[in-house]
């Protein structure tokens, strides 16, 4: 035991049982910080919903991973091309960066039009779901009254 000249007056029985009294707190307190928090549920994504749009700089970046094989066919690492395409977006100007601007632009909007779409043919299986409930629920009710009359 570390320390055991400085003691004064505690004998080995009292050491053991300070010991074992320290071991059992911690070891509450152990179980205690160890109880598995709950975890939330994810809903699992719709495989119908629309993706959503990329930005300018992705849109740049889907031609740049073109020219950038083709002229570089050694190159495999991924990181590689995204920091040259990184590079290459940086040293372009606003008047060079518009036609992918317009083209993401113009991407957003489609994927706008179609989350409007899928919108609503979530709220119409919604509210189909909701009154095949209530209809359910009414048949149940009217089925109840005939056996009390019975």
């Amino acid at each position: 035991m570390k320390g055991a000249k400085g003691k004064s007056g505690l004998s080995k029985q009292a050491d053991e049982t300070n010991l074992k009294k320290r071991k059992q707190t911690a070891s509450k307190e152990g179980k205690a910080k160890k109880q598995p928090v709950s975890k939330s549920k994810k809903e699992k994504k719709d495989p119908n919903k629309p993706k959503r749009p990329p930005t300018p700089f992705f849109v740049f970046l889907e031609e740049f991973r073109k020219t950038f094989s083709a002229n570089n066919p050694n190159v495999k690492a991924v990181s590689a091309v995204g920091k040259a395409g990184g590079d290459k977006w940086k040293s372009l100007s606003d008047a060079e960066k518009a036609p992918y601007v317009t083209k993401a632009n113009a991407r957003k909007v489609e994927y706008e039009k179609n989350m409007k779409a899928y919108n609503a043919k979530q709220d119409k299986a919604s509210d189909d779901a909701e009154e095949e409930e209530s209809d359910a629920n009414e048949e149940e009710g009217s089925e109840e009254e005939e056996d009390d009359d019975e």
